[in-house]
């Protein structure tokens, strides 16, 4: 049996934490843990009542969150950690149904690293600002200029087996995690394939994209990360 966990980076999504776990199918995770990010609001309650394992992160940043999900699962005892490791926001933006398409390439010994891609799916209208698709399209461009990777996107949901993300030895701890992953990936020559998936409209407002600070400081992040591992 392949153990499979979902990481949950979570800041102020009580009004849409819920929805995510409980759309994610049941029967194909054996956890999902909500890594509470220094959250003002009721996430951690709302997330326990609905399952989930909570842990607390109090330094804020996404990375920061997946580093302490991490941790939790590389802890277990051999026989119960994870052998596949899935990312996902607790915005609602993605499907988490949609989970199935993730794991599927790694189960059959396709790939070690699958990345969701909203580029290649289909997006709602409005659910990707202009300058999240253009960051988009200038990251995963750099990438393959530079590192020779085939990405379309540097989404947020994805799946990787246990022992490649080990392999990565993951340091980001805020907007640089995501491209971080696949230009490793990458540079180690890591098996990596991309999905298309469904995109909608976040519950709630972007931290990120939602103000132009949030929006500069991740851009400045990302094209910097690029270039620090080359």
């Amino acid at each position: 049996m392949r153990l499979i966990h979902v990481i949950i980076p979570a800041y102020n999504e009580e009004k849409s934490i819920k929805q995510v776990i409980t759309a994610i199918p049941q029967e194909l995770v054996t956890e999902i843990i909500v890594v509470n990010n220094n959250s003002t609001d009721q996430t951690a309650l709302v997330a326990q009542a609905a399952g989930a394992t909570v842990l607390f992160e109090p330094k804020p940043g996404y990375g920061n969150a997946c580093l302490s999900g991490i941790q939790y699962c590389l802890a277990k005892p051999e026989q119960a950690r994870p052998h596949i490791i899935v990312f996902v926001d607790g915005d609602f933006s993605d499907y988490p149904e949609e989970m199935p398409l993730l794991v599927q390439p790694i189960l059959d010994n396709r790939a070690d690293l699958v990345i969701g891609s909203r580029a290649l799916g289909h997006r709602e209208k409005g659910a990707m600002l202009p300058q999240q698709i253009f960051g988009n399209w200038l990251a995963t461009n750099l990438l393959k200029l530079f590192y020779g990777a085939a990405f379309t996107d540097l989404g947020p949901f994805r799946a990787i087996r246990t022992n490649a993300l080990v392999q990565l030895n993951m340091q980001d701890r805020t907007y640089g995690w995501t491209v971080e992953m696949q230009l490793k990936a990458a540079k180690l020559k890591l098996r990596c394939v991309e999905v298309p998936v469904t995109y909608r409209k976040r519950i709630g407002f972007s931290k990120i994209s939602g103000t132009v600070k949030g929006t500069f400081l991740a851009g400045y992040k990302i094209i910097t990360t690029i270039f620090r591992y080359l």
